[in-house]
Formats: C-alpha cells, sequence, structure tokens
C-alpha cells in the first residue's frame, strides 16, 4: 500500500485492492455456470493461478446467491485446508442452515449425517458449500464430498459444492485414481483478465484516482502498456504498480515512465519456480507428487539438475498438467 504523501502527490485517493471487481466474459460465464448448477447437486470446481482474483470473485458469488434467497449459501471457513476432513465440512453445513445460534452436531458419524440429511430436507431450498483453497484438500476428501452430496439427495435434500484452487486443484482431478469425483465434477478454468489485461489498468486507475485528474499525469501510458504486457494477474498489478510509484517518488518523476516500470520488475517474476508457485506447486507439493526429494526439486527449478533427470521430471510434470 502507497503511503499517503506518494498518493498525494500522483491524485491517487484508494488503494488498489479496495475497488470494486473488474467483471470479464470468462466470470460472466463462470457465474452462469454455477448457477445453472445449483438446483441439480452439482459439484463444481473453479481453478486459476494465485492473484487472479477468485477469492474476490467467489464472494461477490456468494453475495448475489444470498441476496437472492432462491439458494442458502453455505461456506468453509476452515483456515487449513490441508487438515480439512468432510466432518469439518458438515460442521459448516450445520453451523450456517441450522437457525441455533450453537448447533448441537452429534459426533457420531451416523446420527450427524442422518440429523444433516433432515436439517438440509428441512430447509426447502438448494444448498451451495463453498469451499475456497480447495487444491489443499486431501483426495479422501474430495471423495468424501461426493458421497456426502449422494447421502443429501437421499434425504430428500438437494447439495451443491463448489470448489475454487489453484490449478493444482484441476490436475488432482484429473489423476486416473480421482476419476470417481474427477468424471462427475465441471472443471471451469478461472481465465482472470484475458485480453482485458490493458482494460483493466485504465479501469483500475480511474478508480482509483481523485475526482478529475487526469491518469496520463500520474503513470505514462506507455509504462501502463509494459504493464499489461509483462503482468496478467490483478495481484502482480497491484504490486508493481507499487513498486512504480515509490521509485517515481524518490527520484522526483511525474508522470511514472516505462523506464521506471522496467526497472520495477523483479528480473525473476517469471521464473519458472513463481511460476509453479502460482499453479499451487511448492517444493514440497513438487517433491511428495513426483517421488523426488525437495533437495532434487530445488536443484530442477534452480536448472542445476543433471539433463536426463531434469528431462524426465519435466516430463511427468506435462503430463500431470502442470505448465512449465
Amino acid at each position: 500500500m502507497l503511503n499517503a504523501e506518494i498518493m498525494a502527490r500522483y491524485g491517487l485517493a484508494k488503494d488498489w485492492r479496495t475497488v470494486g471487481f473488474f467483471e470479464t466474459e470468462n466470470h460472466r460465464r463462470i457465474t452462469h455456470a454455477v448457477r445453472s448448477g445449483l438446483g441439480s447437486g452439482r459439484l463444481v470446481a473453479i481453478t486459476g493461478p494465485v492473484g487472479i482474483g477468485k477469492t474476490v470473485f467467489l464472494h461477490r458469488l456468494q453475495d448475489e446467491i444470498a441476496r437472492e434467497k432462491k439458494v442458502t449459501v453455505a461456506e468453509s471457513l476452515s483456515v487449513d485446508k490441508t487438515r480439512t476432513t468432510v466432518p469439518t465440512l458438515i460442521a459448516a453445513l450445520f453451523y450456517d442452515l441450522s437457525r441455533e445460534k450453537e448447533p448441537k452436531i452429534p459426533t457420531q458419524g451416523e446420527k450427524r449425517e442422518r440429523e444433516l440429511q433432515k436439517l438440509v430436507a428441512r430447509s426447502g431450498k438448494p444448498v451451495a458449500l463453498f469451499v475456497d483453497e480447495a487444491h489443499d484438500l486431501h483426495s479422501k476428501t474430495l471423495v468424501g464430498l461426493k458421497r456426502l452430496m449422494e447421502v443429501i439427495a437421499r434425504g430428500g435434500g438437494n447439495l451443491s459444492v463448489i470448489l475454487v484452487g489453484h490449478p493444482k486443484l484441476r490436475n488432482d482431478l484429473r489423476r486416473p485414481t480421482m476419476e470417481e469425483i474427477g468424471h462427475r465434477t465441471d472443471i471451469l478454468p478461472f481465465e482472470g483478465l484475458g485480453e482485458d489485461v490493458r482494460k483493466y489498468l485504465d479501469w483500475l486507475l480511474e478508480e482509483c484516482s481523485e475526482d478529475g485528474a487526469d491518469v496520463s499525469d500520474a503513470i505514462e501510458p506507455a509504462a501502463l502498456d509494459l504493464m499489461a504486457e509483462r503482468l496478467t494477474t490483478p495481484l502482480q498489478f497491484a504490486e508493481y504498480l507499487n513498486h512504480a510509484f515509490e521509485a517515481g517518488f524518490q527520484i522526483g518523476q511525474k508522470p511514472v515512465t516505462s523506464d521506471i516500470v522496467s526497472a520495477s520488475l523483479a528480473p525473476d517474476f517469471d521464473d519458472l519456480e513463481p511460476r509453479l508457485t502460482r499453479q499451487g506447486y511448492s517444493v514440497k507439493v513438487l517433491a511428495d507428487q513426483f517421488q523426488a526429494k525437495p533437495t532434487e526439486i530445488r536443484r530442477f527449478l534452480s536448472g542445476q539438475l543433471d539433463t536426463s533427470r531434469t528431462r524426465e521430471l519435466a516430463d511427468q510434470m506435462r503430463m500431470a498438467g502442470l505448465s512449465i
């Protein structure tokens, strides 16, 4: 976040992260696909890289559905998704569907599922359970969700589950060992800004500038063109706009030029490791999935691994759906 002095210097009134949602055609298609599946008990996975705007989109979609009052919205607030189990998600449903402030959730499995059946059926409306950061869910939890939806349907209720996560979630669902759930899941790629990158930048600067301010007085169009060419996600734009305006302020340059933007861009921001991390693949995840040692993965990422092993790992990653 820029300090007040820098914002005043460049005629900025808002922080980049406080503006509204910039909707693209891809976002509208995903919204329509999710909405159309809520009445039929669908399992949906929305996947996209880090910083592309999935969570903001998710909250907006949840709020819209809740306001219409045709579908009951529930969500998992559990922070540690690696430890989230089906009972955890069942608890989320109890908390959001029950009229009691502190619902009594049975600890015995059979009774708990039967009580949930009744709770969903009594609601008289379809229920949509939203789970963010779902790329960290264990495969057993994903399979358990499918079974939970069947249990609810058996009791006369209607439960849809919307999973949101990194591309790792999509790749995991497409594994042969996940066929039981993967073939039953509607996978929707969250493509972010696409061809609207430059339009987004213009919109962002207009939204954050003071009333009547001329954006070109703060940053040159050529500088924005460069950012649109090099960057792709709202998170990246927020980060590097801050770097560019801070650098411009330090040398007393207004408007910010393309040279300043170029110097502000981290030279390694698009190297292999950060690109894989944005897809949900840390060193640990890569080591676990491809049966390699963390030191071996680090050498692969830094280009220090021997040629034959590098080729072998790269082929395995491509087959698993990773963009490398």
